[in-house]
Formats: C-alpha cells, sequence, structure tokens
C-alpha cells in the first residue's frame, strides 16, 4: 500500500528537518565560541566545525528552496 503525502504535510516535514538543523547549526557556534575562549585556539577544532556550520547552512538552504517549490505547487 502507497501512500502520498500532500504537500501540506511534505512541508510540516521540511519545517521539522530545518528546525533540527537550526539546532544543529547554533550547537556547533555555541563549540565555535567556547574553542574560541581559550588560549591557544585549537584550530583544528575551529576549522572542524566552521566547515560544519557551512555543510548545515546548505543542507537548510536545500530544504528551504524545497518547501518554496512546495508552495508554489500549492
Amino acid at each position: 500500500m502507497t501512500t502520498t503525502l500532500t504537500n501540506i504535510e511534505k512541508k510540516a516535514i521540511i519545517d521539522q528537518a530545518i528546525k533540527q538543523l537550526d539546532y544543529s547549526i547554533y550547537a556547533s557556534e555555541i563549540e565555535v565560541i567556547q574553542i574560541s575562549a581559550v588560549t591557544p585556539i585549537d584550530q583544528e577544532q575551529f576549522d572542524a566545525y566552521t566547515a560544519r556550520i557551512a555543510n548545515l547552512n546548505a543542507k537548510r538552504s536545500a530544504l528551504v528552496a524545497e518547501e518554496l517549490l512546495l508552495t508554489e505547487e500549492v
């Protein structure tokens, strides 16, 4: 049996995924603040979290674009 989701249901799933990404982005930003607070800064950790934030933002942008497509279809 196949169930087809409505655009409203799909948007709700995307909204939840975006919210989860927002939590992850914020948590990573907090890590960067903590890493930057100590001397010497652990550059490897700093770079890793900076890259993580960039990747999370790219995922978020993709989901926002998908959500806009669903909005246009309604």
